[in-house]
């Protein structure tokens, strides 16, 4: 790595240069992170000590809480540090870890997206072989191959950045160390490299996206054989599963779905998927789910 890289730290640019702002951007993401933490913390105790949340839909709710709170920690502090620094350096090892885990942790939370999604989809269009197609053990194995599949993601994202050689201009025009921005420091034609990451990133997100929605879509067309109640009560559930998968993929798509082009508007982007998702999905869960209400009303009051 030595022969070819003589940038041992990068500097990144931040959200905002004016000093006023930035002070601003400190409260702001502050309050966002504790809150972020807070909330899905209170989510996974809640699931794990509720007797009435032994479903695999709460079973994977603790999962996409887990990868939330661990995807605003890989930004969030860093910005938040930042705030009150001048200059914002970032070692070159500590930039790739940061590189592998947003990607490791946003890759969990689309692949537990899913997971979510084939289970609405088992428990609303398959009720009677509902048990079987999502017990315990086929939940575990679900949650560990996306595991490995975000592990495979974020190893590829990585590989490529460290085959890059830099040489000299170390500014990331970002808050934290994505591929795109680092690319572009690179003292090489990237073009085929921007390429591969499109066809991992944008590809994983769009392709994720049309599945999700068409799940759904399946779901909701079904829903027309159901009484009354049960309609509503596989609406309620299914509208937040929606809401939550708008929110987090159109940025993502956003921003990694096209080829050799960064855009100023990618930070505040970028924020709203790596800090504003895991933030809103503890609410949009909690606040639209009775079932989590309740457990968490009897929890907490019990407590």
């Amino acid at each position: 790595r030595k022969m070819k890289n003589n940038v041992t730290e990068f500097l990144l640019v931040g959200l905002t240069k004016d000093p006023t702002r930035e002070k601003i951007v400190f409260v702001i993401i502050l309050i966002f992170y504790i809150a972020t933490i807070l909330g899905n913390l209170l989510i996974i105790i809640t699931v794990k000590y509720s007797p009435t949340l032994g479903s695999p839909m709460y079973f994977l709710l603790t999962y996409l809480s887990f990868s939330d709170a661990c995807l605003s920690t890989t930004t969030a502090p860093t910005l938040i540090v930042d705030c009150l620094r001048k200059r914002k350096t970032i070692s070159f090892d500590e930039c790739m870890i940061q590189l592998f885990t947003g990607h490791f942790f946003g890759c969990m939370e689309i692949l537990v997206l899913i997971l979510m999604a084939y289970d609405r989809y088992a428990a609303i269009c398959k009720p009677l072989q509902y048990l079987t197609i999502m017990n315990k053990k086929v939940c575990r194995i679900l949650v560990e191959l996306a595991g490995v599949g975000s592990f495979v993601h974020s190893i590829a994202q990585l590989f490529i950045v460290l085959s890059l050689p830099f040489c000299g201009p170390n500014v990331v025009n970002h808050y934290f160390c994505d591929v795109q921005p680092l690319m572009k420091l690179a003292c090489t034609d990237t073009y085929v490299l921007n390429l591969l990451v499109v066809f991992n990133s944008g590809a994983i997100c769009m392709v994720s996206f049309i599945l999700l929605m068409g799940s759904y879509i399946v779901i909701l067309y079904s829903l027309r054989n159901q009484s009354r109640e049960g309609r509503y009560k596989a609406l309620s559930t299914c509208s937040s599963h929606i809401l939550v998968v708008l929110i987090f993929f159109g940025p993502c798509i956003f921003i990694y779905s096209r080829p050799l082009t960064t855009f100023p508007v990618d930070k505040l982007v970028a924020v709203f998927y790596a800090i504003g998702t895991p933030f809103l999905n503890p609410l949009i869960y909690t606040l639209r789910n009775k079932e989590v209400k309740t457990a968490m009303w009897k929890l907490w009051s019990s407590r």
